[in-house]
Formats: C-alpha cells, sequence, structure tokens
C-alpha cells in the first residue's frame, strides 16, 4: 500500500503542476485512452483526448489561474491493480474568484504506472 499512496499522491502533485503551467499535453500520459470525467456541474467528457482538449480550452481562458487538487485518502484494491483518491479541490481565476469542492479518482496500475481512469468532481462552493 504504501508504494501506490506514494505514487498517487506523487502523480497528482505533478498532474497540479503540468495544470498551474497549462500544459495540456503533458496531461495525457497520466490517463488510461478510456478515461472518464464529471466535471463539477455534472458533464461528462469521454476519454483521454477530449479530457486534454477540454484543459487546453480552459487554458485559453486568460483569467483562468489553476485547479489545486488535494489527496486526503488513497486505498488500493485487494488485487493491487486499482486504487480510489479522494480530496478537495479547488478552482481559481484572476479577480479572486473561486470554486472548490470533493473529488474522487480510480486510478489503474499498467505497466509499473499509475494511470487515472475515472475523475469525478462535484462543486460545493461557487
Amino acid at each position: 500500500m504504501p508504494a501506490a499512496d506514494v505514487a498517487i499522491r506523487a502523480k497528482r502533485k505533478l498532474t497540479n503542476r503540468l495544470i498551474a503551467a497549462r500544459d495540456a499535453a503533458r496531461l495525457r500520459p497520466h490517463m488510461t485512452d478510456d478515461m472518464l470525467l464529471i466535471v463539477g456541474d455534472g458533464d461528462l467528457i469521454r476519454g483521454a483526448d477530449a479530457v486534454v482538449a477540454a484543459f487546453a480550452s480552459q487554458f485559453a481562458d486568460p483569467d483562468f489561474f489553476d485547479y489545486v487538487r488535494t489527496t486526503e485518502a488513497v486505498e488500493l484494491a485487494d488485487d493491487g491493480r486499482r486504487a480510489a483518491e479522494s480530496g478537495r479541490w479547488v478552482g481559481r481565476w484572476k479577480g479572486g474568484f473561486e470554486m472548490g469542492g470533493v473529488y474522487m479518482a480510480a486510478w489503474r496500475e499498467s505497466r509499473g504506472q499509475w494511470l487515472l481512469e475515472r475523475e469525478l468532481y462535484v462543486t460545493l462552493k461557487h
């Protein structure tokens, strides 16, 4: 468990840095091809390429600052091949606008790497 927990927490920190750098293309290798993302308003984005395109669109907004996801827990499946991550998220824009809430992510181990396969974000603060 500690190795998976450490790896997933490190991947989350890395993806936070890539978002802050507005580097959508470098997010792609951290996702499974069949990635599903349910965004804070409930919309569903299907496929890693579509998720990357959505991030690229967000990054084109000159007022967008970043999204920070803070891991609170990681739980490993009995077979060691999947893990669940949960935590809190905040999105920030210039001018002090923030939104945030809770999230859950499903990770899949593939060839020694942990990849995001599902994410669900719930907006609780506008």
